[in-house]
């Protein structure tokens, strides 16, 4: 009788344990959409045109959208043209902080400008409508190809700027005008 009191006992957990182990947030996806073809319009016109193969959906203080084999997102204007798209094999979107982490092979192209942008890591921050990278970019525009370690552009990718360029640039003297 002793002998079976002690092993009733003996497997008690404290009650701290046990609130430490059930407090950890789920990391499973809440949500697994495979083929997805999302598209934003306003007034019979698409705005934005999202294509993955994957995209799983996290919930809890911070929810996300991962998109673990790639995305690509098209824009349009408000004729339904495309202008410009962004394309990576890794993405983390924060739904309410409308932040936007892109790895891995990431590409911007405007159809207008015939500008493509190439990097490694690129964020995109909803908010301010602003586009940063803090590696490695390959700015290719019709008539030059421009390398630097950084870059911040607008959303629309009209206006941009690469720090620390690296390449051939064409300088225009203008010290014989007056």
């Amino acid at each position: 009788m002793v002998l079976a009191g002690v092993m009733l006992f003996s497997c008690e957990n404290s009650l701290s344990k046990i609130n430490e182990i059930t407090q950890v947030e789920d990391t499973l996806a809440a949500i697994t959409t495979y083929d997805i073809n999302y598209q934003r319009s306003d007034s019979g016109f698409v705005q934005i045109k999202l294509e993955s193969p994957l995209m799983k959906r996290f919930l809890g203080n911070d929810e996300y959208n991962e998109f673990p084999v790639g995305f690509e997102i098209t824009f349009y204007d408000k004729e339904g043209n495309p202008t410009s798209y962004i394309t990576a094999n890794y993405g983390v979107s924060y739904i309410k902080r409308k932040y936007m982490h892109a790895r891995n092979n990431v590409v911007i192209k405007n159809f207008e400008t015939k500008e493509e942008l190439y990097t490694e890591n690129l964020v995109w921050n909803q908010k301010t409508k602003l586009i940063k990278s803090n590696t490695f970019v390959k700015l290719v525009m019709p008539d030059k190809t421009i390398f630097g370690d950084s870059m911040w552009a607008n959303e629309a990718f009209t206006e941009h700027e690469v720090y620390n360029i690296k390449g051939e640039l064409e300088v225009v003297d203008d010290t014989n005008n007056p």
